[in-house]
């Protein structure tokens, strides 16, 4: 097979198209034909050596990427034989393996994708999509709310666009650029471009807000804080940089999402996520493609804040 590795960490340069052994699925796996593999920004940072999310650094040389979807070609002793040819997405945890053309599970980790979703869509799902899920849980809106999103047209702030319009809340979302905030009025919320001089004003103008969603910290989070109403909360699964902002207004309060408040219930918020893009509800929005062996453009895109949607890459392209 082929997949991507690094053997150092460092820039997207040190990422390497090669060609491997096949891989034999254990007891109790599968193995994957895979069509697709999601790109998260956590892939970048791994590959920088910069941070690890919840996980040791990993040992090297490693296969990237945790999101797949494909059909299964082979099985191990004491997965049922009816598994093979079934159109299936996993997410294969922080152990990586997901940019290669094959890769391997426990059986009971995988879910069929549900009709009407390609391999893309599954893996955008998958990873992306359970995140959403928590976030929106934890965010817990009413018709009443006013929601501010950061990076509001990624993989993840589309979905959460979505979920802010089913809950009957107001949108504003906070993007980069004039294509990006058209995809983020084309998801029936007000775009603010932090591109313009004149954001932070608009910003302003739109608030103030019950609750910000925000993945991104920085100036951008910082700001959006500031127009938090009294008893309003950020929900924070994230930031770009080495650490997050502190807050400490006890009247505006700072819901963490990620770690330890979602582990134990991954699987739940996978199912949730699958069902949501089936029901057409929080449908993934794939904008930005990439074949496996140009995985280090998807990175340097995703660094550059150039991607728009979901990055994903497409195996046999």
């Amino acid at each position: 097979m082929h997949a991507i590795r690094h053997h150092s960490f460092g820039p997207a340069d040190v990422l390497r198209f090669e060609q491997l052994a096949d891989l034999t699925p254990s007891p109790g796996q599968i193995r994957i034909a895979v069509e697709a593999a999601g790109v998260h920004v956590l892939d970048t940072s791994i590959r920088s050596g910069a941070a690890f999310g919840l996980g040791p650094a990993p040992d090297l040389p490693v296969i990237p990427g945790r999101e797949v979807a494909g059909t299964v070609d082979r099985v191990g002793e004491g997965v049922d034989k009816s598994w093979i040819g079934r159109r299936v997405v996993a997410h294969l945890g922080m152990g990586g393996g997901g940019y290669a053309e094959q890769a391997v599970v426990a059986a009971e980790r995988a879910y069929p994708i549900p009709e009407g979703l390609d391999a893309a869509a599954a893996v955008a799902a998958i990873g992306t999509g359970r995140t959403a899920s928590a976030i929106l849980e934890f965010a817990a809106l009413s018709p009443d709310d006013v929601v501010a999103v950061t990076s509001a047209a990624g993989g993840l702030g589309a979905l959460l666009l979505q979920g802010i319009r089913a809950a009957g809340a107001s949108a504003v979302g906070i993007a980069g650029g004039a294509e990006k905030a058209a995809i983020v009025e084309s998801l029936g919320a007000v775009a603010i471009d932090h591109q313009r001089a004149d954001w932070s004003q608009s910003v302003s103008d739109h608030g103030p807000y019950t609750v910000v969603l925000d993945g991104v910290g920085g100036t951008i989070g910082e700001t959006l804080y500031r127009q938090l109403s009294s008893g309003g909360r950020l929900v924070r699964y994230g930031w770009f940089g080495e650490e997050g902002n502190a807050y400490d207004d006890p009247q505006r309060r700072v819901i963490e999402v990620l770690g330890p408040p979602i582990m134990s219930r991954l699987a739940e918020f996978e199912r949730a996520a699958l069902a949501a893009a089936a029901s057409g509800e929080r449908v993934p929005l794939v904008g930005s493609t990439f074949a496996l062996r140009d995985a280090a453009d998807a990175h340097r895109a995703i660094e550059a804040r150039e991607s728009i949607g979901k990055v994903v890459l497409v195996v046999g392209a």
